[in-house]
């Protein structure tokens, strides 16, 4: 892969033109087409690093990126050999362009799919490459590679990993709970008495639930993450829906004088997922009856109007000691937990994705009485045919 060093060396901006879009060059007659006058790309506009190679291996385009993930200046680099401007190892410490051989290798190869890589010193790199010909089979007349740090990737697989092991660790004790009660009610049914079968019974019966909780709370994270939540819009009587909550509440065993609502008429006709819907206010209540304490106040009134769009806010606040400034900014996230009083920590993060798939906005601060105080706003959203 010899370099042609008595070449003019090209400069990085002379690369721009070999990125112009389709339609850049202007119309039929000439006359300069809609966008065209800037419809170059500039490399060092790239969120990724990009390395371009001519066909004699010699480096002519090194993009600020590329500079950036590698820590070799540009200068270093440009109208240098590829393999030494970028000197790759795979992770078996194999010289990675000797291995590929992007120019003496097979004619039918068009590059090489992305893959982890080391830049001396042992940091890793995602790298791919595109091998450009001018007809197939032909000799290779640029090497287009790709640069990406592996940071995110990496956050992402630590969010995967943590996921699976809180879930691991919420599934094995109610399953084992579940296998524990029904092997002992199988093996040895006729010694229990009426009362003992029915107080492992509904052990199993609400260990069951909450695996069916876990799951159900999977099925959402997975759905808000790839923007794939459905939701069947109809009126929401939202005043009505927190009532239904706080009567569920009471019927459980919590004292009426707990919960105050306050409603503030006329509240706008919002059109959301009534089921959803639950899903948020029951979240809300549940923690702030859970890790709260003194009045849960429950206000619902017509959104702040500091835009011309219509809405209903709900706000849930409690007497509780509140959540520490230092962490309001983590209360949305995954596995967020404000006490050791179990939990997946998963409720908040699906609650804030809810909302915000409905288009709305959620916020969480102190409240009046020192508590937690969570407020979302949902949009009217009026179907379009009704318009």
């Amino acid at each position: 892969m010899a370099v042609g060093m008595s070449r003019p060396r090209e400069t990085h901006a002379a690369v721009v033109r070999a990125y112009e879009l389709p339609g850049a060059a202007g119309g039929p007659d000439g006359s300069p087409e809609l966008g065209a006058m800037d419809m170059s790309v500039d490399p060092d506009d790239l969120p990724d690093g990009l390395v371009v190679a001519d066909e004699t291996g010699r480096v002519i385009c090194f993009n600020s990126a590329a500079a950036r993930i590698t820590a070799v200046p540009r200068a270093a680099a440009l109208g240098r050999s590829l393999e030494h401007a970028l000197p790759l190892e795979d992770l078996k410490g194999r010289r990675w362009w000797t291995l590929t051989d992007p120019y003496g290798g097979l004619a039918t190869r068009v590059g090489q799919p992305e893959r982890n890589l080391l830049l001396p010193g042992g940091r890793e790199v995602l790298v791919s490459a595109r091998y450009v010909r001018e007809h197939p089979t032909g000799p290779v007349r640029r090497v287009v590679v790709s640069l990406r740090g592996t940071e995110a990737r990496r956050r992402t697989e630590r969010s995967h990993a943590e996921l699976i092991a809180t879930v691991a660790h919420e599934l094995r004790s109610p399953l084992t709970s579940v296998k524990g009660f029904t092997a002992t009610l199988l093996a040895k049914w006729e010694r229990f008495t009426d009362d003992q079968k029915r107080l492992m019974l509904e052990t199993v019966d609400a260990d069951a639930g909450r695996v069916t909780r876990l799951i159900a709370e999977l099925l959402d994270i997975s759905r808000i993450d790839s923007g794939r939540l459905e939701l069947r819009r109809q009126p929401v009587d939202l005043s009505a829906a927190v009532e239904r909550h706080i009567q569920a509440f009471t019927a459980s065993g919590q004292s009426p004088d707990r919960f105050l609502v306050r409603t503030c008429q006329p509240l706008p006709a919002v059109w959301a997922d009534p089921d959803k819907v639950d899903q948020v206010l029951g979240n809300l209540l549940e923690n702030a009856v859970r890790h709260g304490e003194g009045t849960v106040t429950i206000e619902v009134a017509p959104a702040p109007a500091k835009s011309d769009e219509k809405g209903t806010a709900v706000t849930v606040s409690d007497e509780g000691p509140g959540i520490p400034e230092e962490s309001m900014g983590r209360v949305f996230t995954r596995f967020w937990r404000g006490s050791k009083r179990g939990g997946t920590g998963l409720g908040l993060y699906i609650v804030k994705g809810i909302v915000e798939a409905h288009g709305g906005t959620i916020t969480v601060g102190r409240g009046p009485g020192g508590g937690a105080e969570f407020r979302f706003i949902l949009p009217v959203s009026t179907p379009a045919y009704l318009v």
